[in-house]
């Protein structure tokens, strides 16, 4: 019985694939390049676990167990690179709601031409790339002859180092970061706004519906699954601070505040070449990553019914 009803169920997928072959084609290149570049990359793993000989190859190289693990763990740089990196992340999701609050400033305007001119301001600075970026927030906030130390001297009064402070490091990425892509991450809420159905509006202003009210029980309720959404995809990625930004805003002064897991591994792996510690200490991250977007994922079907799967 379960022998039949295996072969009509691999005859329906057959025929399915059959009568769409066109799209499988047209899917297959990207299939390919997945496969090349994020799949087979991943046999890469077990330098982690072994003493790793670039003379030696993958599979030469003789296996260490989880000795690297057990290094970073007790090394002194454990608990500074996690501590950094999960300030960074969590102040970085404490932010997470100024895309929606944009987007639903955006929706309630109704001028169009001033609604364009205002989306395409918030939106250009998305394609400033991290170098220039950081390259204009060192020249702003220069307390020498950046405008941050024009306008201080202005008022006779000395200009603090904002790029040179290791309390303030946080502070300068999140905020600088919040300038350049919140405009951007609120396209995908704008979006979910103009699904909403126009009758709805029509019958809450029949009501006697205020804008605030219509806000609050029209828009906000249409932005949940999608909010929910991001946000677990965010906390899938707590450690995964981005190396870009981080590392070039590094400098000797802020090093205790801006060591994170990232580029402790990019100076441990390239620039130290201890590749199985550095794979060691990367493939930890992945882990934890994993496991709390699982875990938030959870939560999210147990609460609500929005989840990923």
């Amino acid at each position: 019985m379960k022998t039949g009803q295996t072969g009509g169920a691999m005859q329906r997928t057959f025929g399915r694939i059959g009568r769409n072959w066109g799209l499988y084609v047209l899917l297959m290149p990207a299939t390919i390049l997945l496969i090349l570049f994020a799949y087979k990359p991943m046999y890469g793993v077990v330098i982690a676990f072994k003493d790793y000989s670039p003379a030696l190859g993958i599979s030469g190289s003789p296996w260490a167990g989880f000795k690297y693990f057990e290094k970073f763990f007790h090394s002194y740089q454990f608990s500074i690179t996690i501590k950094n990196t999960l300030i960074l992340s969590l102040y970085s999701i404490v932010t997470f709601p100024i895309p929606i609050m944009l987007a639903l400033m955006v929706n309630q305007m109704r001028v169009n031409r001033f609604k364009r001119v205002f989306q395409t301001v918030t939106y250009m600075p998305h394609f400033i790339s991290t170098v220039v970026m950081v390259g204009l927030m060192l020249i702003l906030f220069s307390p020498g002859s950046g405008l941050i130390g024009n306008i201080y001297r202005l008022f006779g009064a000395e200009a603090p180092n904002l790029m040179g402070s290791a309390g303030l490091f946080s502070s300068v990425y999140v905020w600088s970061d919040v300038w350049q892509h919140a405009g951007w991450d609120s396209i995908i809420f704008i979006a979910a706004l103009s699904a909403v159905d126009p009758s709805l509006y029509e019958a809450a202003t029949v009501d006697g519906a205020s804008r605030w009210q219509k806000i609050r029980y029209i828009d906000i309720p249409m932005l949940v699954p999608t909010a929910v959404t991001l946000f677990i995809l965010r906390m899938g990625g707590l450690l995964g601070v981005g190396f870009e930004k981080v590392y070039l805003m590094q400098n000797n002064l802020n090093i205790s505040s801006s060591e994170v897991i990232s580029t402790y591994v990019y100076k441990i792996g390239l620039l130290s070449s201890q590749y199985s510690f550095s794979s060691a200490i990367n493939l930890f991250n992945t882990l934890i990553n994993f496991v709390l977007l699982i875990l938030v994922n959870q939560i999210s079907k147990k609460l609500s019914d929005n989840s990923l799967w």
